[in-house]
C-alpha cells in the first residue's frame, strides 16, 4: 500500500547552520501553533543545555500537516560529537533535507551527514539557507555542494536534486536563487513532489524499529520508531529482539500507544506502517531493538554506529571538599547514573575499570563528553573526571590513530599562527581557498592534537577565527605531538585564600581563584608560562608589626582572576591532574594532592629514584 498522506524527513547540517529556527518556522506555517500563541525561539531545542549553548544535542521529532499530508519532521543535531543521534534516526525517513549556510558552504559536517544519507540510498533536497545574510554567495555555494555530492560518490538522482533557497530567520523560500520569496510554500510542495509516497505493508505481521528512547518517571523507558510493517494497537502482546544480538528476544506489551502531532505526544487506538510512534510498557527496551508480533520474530537490521575516539575516567570525588556540596555523591550513583545514560545515548561506552570507583567513559569528542558531564553536574552529582585520551587500534601489528578532517576560516592576516599551530600538532594541508575576504584551510590532524587547541586558536586569530572538526578515519600513529608548554600554580596548604597571599602569587602566572576562595593542598589555582609547577602559598597572611598603618594593605592590588569554563578546564588539565566537578564549582586538582609525594612520584618517572 502506498502511503499518500505521509512523508517522513530529516533535516541534516552543520552546528549553526539554521536547521531548528527553519523548523520552527515551519512549525508556524504548518498550523501547530494558534495565531495569537507567544512561542519562544528555537523551540525544538528544549533542554536548557541547548538552549544556552544555541545547539541540538538530541534528535527531536514533530510533525506538520501541508495539504492533507502529514509531515514527521526529525531536527538532528549539527555538531560532529552528536552524529551517532543523526546516523541512527536516518532509519525512519525516506528524505532528507540538507541545508547549507548560504555563506559558509558546506563544512565538516554537513560532509560527514551527507556521506551517511547516500550511503542509506535517501532522497535529498537542498536547502541553502541564510540567504537573505549581507556575506551570501549562493552561486558559489550551489558549485560547492555539487562538487561534495560528485566526491562522495552520489548517484545521477541524488545528483540531480532539486535546490530551495530559503531564510529560516524570516520564514520564506523560493525555487529560485535570487528572490527570497514570501513563505514556506515552495519548499512544502518540492518535499511533496520529490520525495515519494512510503510503500507500507499493512497487512504484515507487526515490526518497529526502535531509533530512540526517552524516560518518564510514571511510564518507564518510552520507545521511539517508525513502524516498518503491520498495524500497532496498545495492550497488545510482542516480542522484542535484535538483529545484532541474535540472544536478545523477550516477551512483553505495549501499554501505551502514541503519535506525535506537532510538539505534543498524543495517545492513539492504533497506528500502521509507516508512521512514527512512541510507545511504554516494555521495560528493557533498547536502541536497535525490534518489536514484533509473537506470531512472526523477524529483527530489522539496524546501522552500525561508528565507534568512540576519546575516553575519559570518571571517578568518585576524594578531594577534602568531597560530599560538600553535592547530592549524588557515592560510586552506586555514579555507577547507576553513567549506565542510565547509554539507554540515550549509541554512541556512548561506559566500562567497569579495575578499582570499584572508578569507570571508563567513552565518546565522540570531547563536547560530546563535556555535555555529559555538565548535564550530571546540573542534576547534582559530584566526582572527578581525568584528562581525556584518544583511542588507539592495533591492526596489522601497526598502531592506529584516530585522524580528524578540521576547517578554519580565519582572517588573512590569521593563517600564519595557524600554520604554524598545525606544523607541531601533525597537521597535514588539504586544501586552502578564499572565501570572501577569509581564508578557509582544511587539514587532516590527529584527535590528540586538537587536544588544548580551541583556546589557543581564538587567543591566535584575536577572537574572530571559526574551526569545526569531524572524525576521518584511523591511520599510523604520527608520533609524539608536544604537550602543554605551561605549568600549573598549585595551592601549598589548605585555607581560604587571601589578598596578600594572591598578591604575591598573581607574579608567577594567571590566577583563577579571588580573594575568599577555599582551596585545598593539591588544588591548582592558576597557570605559569614556564613549565613545571609552582606551589604557592595562596592562604598567607601578612605578619602583624607595631608600626603597621591602617592603609598598608590598601595598595595590593589584584588583577581579574581567569574564570575557566568547564570546556577551558577540560583543554587544560594535564595527565597528571583531575578535574573535580560538583554541583557549585568546576575545581582544576592534582591527582597526587601532598606536594612531598607528588614531587617524589614525578622523581621517579624520571628515573631518578
Amino acid at each position: 500500500m502506498v502511503r499518500e498522506d505521509l512523508r517522513n524527513i530529516a533535516i541534516i547540517a552543520h552546528v549553526d547552520h539554521g536547521k531548528t529556527t527553519l523548523v520552527d518556522q515551519m512549525l508556524k506555517q504548518g498550523g501547530i501553533f494558534r495565531e495569537n500563541q507567544v512561542v519562544e525561539e528555537r523551540v525544538m531545542d528544549s533542554g536548557s543545555l541547548e538552549k544556552e549553548r544555541g545547539i541540538t544535542i538530541l534528535a527531536k521529532n514533530t510533525s506538520i500537516h501541508y495539504n492533507g499530508v502529514k509531515i514527521n519532521v526529525i531536527d538532528t543535531p549539527g555538531h560532529a560529537d552528536f552524529s551517532g543521534e543523526v546516523e541512527r534516526v536516518l532509519k525512519m525517513v525516506s528524505g532528507v533535507l540538507i541545508l547549507v549556510d548560504a555563506a559558509e558552504g558546506p563544512m565538516p559536517q554537513t560532509r560527514f551527514v551527507t556521506q551517511k544519507a547516500l550511503e542509506m540510498g535517501l532522497k535529498l533536497i537542498i536547502v541553502v539557507n541564510k540567504i537573505d545574510r549581507p556575506d551570501a554567495r549562493v552561486k558559489e555555494v550551489i558549485d560547492e555542494v555539487l562538487e561534495l555530492l560528485m566526491d562522495l560518490n552520489a548517484s545521477d538522482d541524488q545528483l540531480e536534486s532539486p535546490f530551495v533557497f530559503c531564510s529560516g530567520r524570516d520564514g520564506t523560500s523560493s525555487l529560485d536563487e535570487n528572490a527570497q520569496g514570501t513563505d514556506l510554500k515552495p519548499l512544502f510542495e518540492t518535499i511533496l513532489s520529490h520525495f515519494p509516497p512510503l510503500e507500507a505493508d499493512e497487512t504484515g505481521e507487526l515490526q518497529i524499529l526502535v531509533s530512540s528512547i526517552d524516560y518518564n518517571e510514571y511510564v518507564g523507558r518510552i520507545g521511539v520508531g517508525r513502524i516498518e510493517r503491520g498495524v500497532a494497537k496498545p495492550n497488545s502482546e510482542v516480542v522484542v529482539c535484535n538483529y545484532n544480538h541474535k540472544d536478545v528476544r523477550t516477551r512483553g506489551k505495549i501499554v501505551n500507544l502514541y503519535e506525535i502531532e506537532g510538539l505534543e505526544r498524543v495517545p492513539c487506538e492504533s497506528a500502521k506502517a509507516g508512521d512514527i510512534v512512541c510507545f511504554s510498557g516494555l521495560e528493557k527496551i533498547n536502541i536497535g531493538d525490534t518489536v514484533c508480533c509473537t506470531d512472526c520474530v523477524e529483527p530489522v537490521p539496524f546501522v552500525k554506529i561508528s565507534d568512540p575516539t576519546v575516553e575519559m575516567i570518571f571517578s568518585v570525588n576524594d578531594s577534602p571538599f568531597a560530599g560538600k556540596e553535592g547530592k549524588f555523591v557515592t560510586t552506586r550513583h555514579l555507577r547507576e547514573r553513567l549506565y542510565r545514560e547509554l539507554l540515550r545515548d549509541v554512541s556512548l561506552r561506559v566500562e567497569d575499570t579495575d578499582s570499584a570507583d572508578s569507570f571508563r567513559v567513552s565518546g565522540r569528542g570531547e563536547m560530546h563528553l563535556s555535555i555529559l558531564i555538565e548535564t550530571m553536574r546540573r542534576e547534582g552529582y559530584e566526582f572527578q573526571v581525568s584528562s581525556p585520551k584518544v583511542l588507539y587500534k592495533e591492526m596489522d601489528g601497526q598502531l592506529y590513530e584516530p585522524v580528524e578532517r578540521l576547517i578554519v576560516d580565519v582572517p588573512e592576516d590569521g593563517t600564519g599562527s595557524v600554520f604554524q599551530s598545525m606544523g607541531t600538532r601533525k597537521g597535514e594541508l588539504l586544501h586552502m581557498s578564499a572565501v570572501g575576504s577569509r581564508m578557509r584551510l582544511e587539514f587532516l590532524i590527529p584527535a590528540r592534537g586538537l587536544f588544548g587547541y580551541k583556546s589557543e586558536f581564538l587567543t591566535d586569530t584575536k577572537g574572530e577565527g571559526v574551526m569545526s572538526s569531524v572524525f576521518f578515519e584511523y591511520q599510523p600513529y604520527k608520533g609524539e605531538i608536544e604537550k602543554r608548554t605551561t605549568g600549573s600554580l598549585v595551592a601549598f596548604e589548605t585555607g581560604e585564600a587571601v589578598t596578600y597571599g594572591l598578591y604575591n602569587a598573581q607574579g608567577r602566572g594567571t590566577l583563577f581563584i579571588g580573594a575568599g576562595t577555599p582551596v585545598y593542598e593539591g588544588m591548582v589555582i592558576g597557570v605559569s608560562p614556564k613549565e613545571g609547577d609552582i606551589n604557592v602559598n595562596v592562604c598567607k597572611t601578612k605578619h602583624l608589626t607595631n608600626t603597621r598603618s591602617s592603609s598598608s594593605d590598601d595598595a595590593l592590588r589584584l588583577i581579574t582572576p581567569k574564570k575557566m569554563s568547564l570546556e577551558e578546564s577540560l583543554e587544560f588539565i594535564g595527565e597528571d591532574e583531575l578535574l573535580e566537578i560538583t554541583p557549585q564549582n568546576v575545581r582544576i586538582r592534582k591527582q597526587i594532592l601532598n606536594g612531598e609525594l607528588r614531587a617524589k612520584a614525578a622523581a621517579r618517572a624520571k628515573g631518578k629514584i
